[in-house]
């Protein structure tokens, strides 16, 4: 089967934008020839590719063809690569990458860095939950994702990365607070004491409490901060008890700790979290590179077994 170009590069522009108004500019087309083309789109493949509302959104059909388009763009530079001579050899080529935010803040940036910068590559991150890092990567919108889910989707692979190992970290005078509550109260101090989370779909501090004290659907108050630094700073200045990995702790939080201006707030307990790079298994050549860079940071720096 065919497909023509045109059309694909309507409907994603559209897709990618969520607007068909915008996407039409952007191609620098009228309304309704973007509008005709992914109807043609959706003719010749006999299924509803994209829901027309308020946001244009792909269906599930739909998100199966961006995925193809994603992955088609990406063989199509690698063979102009091969095809040019080393001199006209000059593009950036963007790899789109959905991450989580304690892997992007620690192993994984320096990770690539140099896989990046050899090969002349943009990465463009998207930055979510592990949990939910493959929906992205199920979309068609990032070509690689960094995920707890160890099962592959159908065309895919997962690799094995290795695990982080979350503590329980907080304030010198958090920990006091905590003894206090201990000592008054036969609630679980910590329950008592706002957690700091990413966003809310970070549910790693509900699996920490049913892990390390058995606590299961536990109610407690929380703080969002969808920012590694300010997550940082409301730990320093006591808003909260929060999750952070080994390895940020080694590598940029060792002052804080060293310096004791942040403890663990209960030795012993932590929570592991396996990670796994899901790709596709059909890449291009810069995406099999982003791959083997990945690999080896994680080697580097998280938990084997």
């Amino acid at each position: 089967m065919m497909l023509d170009a045109k059309q694909l590069e309507a409907f994603a522009a559209t897709v990618q934008t969520g607007s068909l108004t915008i996407a039409a500019k952007q191609l620098r087309l009228t309304l309704a020839a973007v509008s005709i083309r992914i109807k043609a789109l959706e003719t010749q493949l006999g299924q509803r590719l994209l829901i027309r509302g308020k946001t244009a959104q792909a269906t599930r059909a739909g998100q199966v063809l961006l995925a193809h388009i994603s992955r088609t763009r990406l063989l199509e530079a690698d063979l102009a690569e091969r095809l040019a001579s080393p001199q006209d050899v000059s593009q950036w080529l963007a790899l789109p990458v959905a991450v989580n935010a304690d892997s992007l803040a620690s192993w994984f940036l320096p990770g690539v860095q140099a896989t990046l910068q050899t090969h002349r590559l943009l990465l463009h991150s998207v930055v979510d939950d592990q949990e939910h890092t493959l929906q992205w990567l199920q979309n068609g919108d990032v070509l690689g994702c960094v995920t707890d889910l160890p099962k592959p989707l159908r065309g895919c692979t997962a690799e094995p990365l290795g695990t982080m190992r979350y503590h329980c970290l907080g304030s010198p005078a958090l920990a006091k607070q905590l003894r206090a509550l201990k000592r008054k109260s036969n609630a679980p101090a910590l329950l008592q004491i706002p957690a700091l989370c990413f966003n809310p779909k970070d549910h790693l501090q509900d699996r920490f409490l049913k892990d390390a004290f058995k606590l299961k659907d536990a109610s407690y108050p929380r703080h969002y901060f969808p920012a590694g630094d300010a997550y940082h700073l409301a730990m320093l200045q006591s808003l909260g008890w929060g999750l952070q990995a080994d390895v940020q702790m080694r590598l940029q939080w060792r002052g804080e700790i060293e310096a004791g201006r942040l403890v663990d707030l209960f030795p012993g307990q932590h929570i592991d979290v396996p990670l796994y790079w899901h790709h596709w298994q059909r890449e291009s050549a810069q995406a099999a590179r982003l791959t083997v860079a990945v690999i080896a940071a994680a080697k580097q720096h998280l938990l084997q077994e």
